[in-house]
C-alpha cells in the first residue's frame, strides 16, 4: 500500500495543539482552589468488577475527597452484577445505585451506555467524570486530568482521556496494542464521516468528563456505541472548540477476546449509521441488519464440515433520550444524592 504525502487537516492540527493537555498540568490542590462553588461527581459504571472497583473507589476517596476536597461524591452504578461488585464498592466508600432502580418505569435497556445514563441521573455534580471500573493500578490523576480543563477553562464543555494501552499476551507486551477496535473500526469511521474528530487519540476511551448542562442534552446509546455517539452528538451540540483531550499516561485493564471486539465493532457501526441517517447521508433509518454471525471452535453444536459452531448475536443498539427530558426523575435522584 502506498502512503499518501497529504498532510494532516489544518483544523485537526490546530485543535490538537490547542485542546490537548496532560494530567501533569494540574494538581488536586490547584483544582480544589479553582473549582469554587462547582460541584464534582465521579460516576463508575460497573458490571461484575468486584476485583477492581474497590481499589478505584478507595483511591478517589482517599486522595480527592478526604485529603483534598475536590470530588463531592463517588457513585458506582451496579449494572446487574452477579458478583459482589455492589458490596465491595459500598465498603470502599461509594454510593451505590442500581441501574434498574434508576431507570424503573422506563424500557429496559442493556449495556454500558444505559449504566452511564443512570449514573448521570443519580449524580448531583455540576461536572461529571466517568471512569471505567476495570482499571488496575488506578491513580488519582485519572480524575484530576479529566477535571483540569473543565475547572480552569469555562470554554471547555467536555474532556476525553487518552493513554497508552499495552496489550500483554503470552509474556509479550505491545505498548499500544490495546486499542484494536479504535484502530480497525472507530478511527477509519471518524476520518471518513466526521473528520473534525480525527484529532482524538482514543475516541473510544472510557474515561471522560463533562458539564452537566451539556451531558444531559445528548442521548446515551445503550451498548458499546455510547462513546462514538457522544463525540458525534457533542460535536453537533457545542462544536469542536468546546471539546478537549488529556493524556492520562498508561491504562491497565483486562482485554476482551477477538469475538467480543467484533460485536463491539458492529455496535459502533450501527451507532454511526443512526447518526449518518440523521445527517441525511443514508436514506434508511433502519440498518440493513442487526444480527452478527460469528464462528467458534468447539462447542456442542459444531457443524461437521466447518469444525466450528455458528454463533449469532443481536448487536442492535437503542438510546436513552437526553436526560433533560426527564427532569422530574432527575430531581428525585439528585435529591437523594448526599455530597461526600
Amino acid at each position: 500500500m502506498r502512503h499518501s504525502q497529504t498532510t494532516v487537516s489544518p483544523v485537526v492540527e490546530a485543535w490538537s495543539t490547542y485542546r490537548t493537555g496532560s494530567a501533569r498540568q494540574w494538581t488536586a490542590h490547584q483544582l480544589s482552589r479553582a473549582k469554587g462553588d462547582t460541584t464534582v461527581s465521579v460516576v463508575i459504571p460497573a458490571f461484575d468488577e468486584e476485583a477492581t472497583v474497590g481499589a478505584i473507589v478507595a483511591t478517589i476517596r482517599e486522595h480527592l475527597v478526604e485529603r483534598v476536597a475536590l470530588v463531592d461524591e463517588v457513585i458506582v452504578v451496579d449494572s446487574r452484577s452477579g458478583d459482589r461488585t455492589a458490596e465491595v464498592a459500598a465498603a470502599a466508600g461509594a454510593r451505590v445505585v442500581s441501574q434498574d432502580e434508576v431507570t424503573r418505569g422506563l424500557p429496559r435497556l442493556d449495556g454500558k451506555g444505559d449504566a452511564l445514563w443512570a449514573g448521570l441521573a443519580a449524580a448531583a455534580g455540576d461536572v461529571i467524570a466517568f471512569v471505567d471500573a476495570d482499571l488496575r493500578e488506578f491513580r488519582p490523576h485519572f480524575v484530576t486530568g479529566l477535571l483540569g480543563p473543565l475547572l480552569t477553562d469555562p470554554s471547555v464543555s467536555f474532556v476525553k482521556g487518552f493513554y497508552h494501552r499495552p496489550l500483554i499476551e503470552a509474556g509479550t507486551v505491545e505498548p499500544d496494542g490495546g486499542g484494536r477496535v479504535t484502530e480497525l473500526m472507530a478511527r477509519p469511521l471518524f476520518n471518513l464521516f466526521w473528520p473534525e474528530l480525527a484529532g482524538f487519540v482514543q475516541p473510544l476511551a472510557g474515561e471522560y468528563a463533562g458539564r452537566r448542562e451539556v451531558l444531559e442534552r445528548v442521548p446515551f446509546v445503550s451498548g458499546y456505541g455510547v462513546e462514538t455517539a457522544m463525540l458525534i452528538d457533542l460535536l453537533e451540540l457545542v462544536g469542536l472548540d468546546a471539546l478537549a483531550q488529556v493524556d492520562l499516561g498508561e491504562r491497565l485493564h483486562r482485554h476482551q477476546d477477538t469475538a467480543a471486539l467484533g460485536r463491539m465493532s458492529a455496535q459502533i457501526m450501527l451507532t454511526a449509521w443512526s447518526r449518518l441517517h440523521r445527517q441525511g447521508q443514508v436514506r434508511s433509518k433502519t440498518p440493513p441488519a442487526t444480527l452478527l454471525t460469528q464462528f467458534r471452535r468447539g462447542g456442542t453444536e459444531t457443524l461437521p464440515n466447518l469444525e466450528r459452531e455458528i454463533v449469532v448475536s443481536d448487536v442492535s443498539v437503542q438510546e436513552r433520550p437526553p436526560l433533560i427530558q426527564f427532569r422530574q426523575r432527575m430531581r428525585r435522584w439528585q435529591g437523594e444524592a448526599v455530597p461526600q
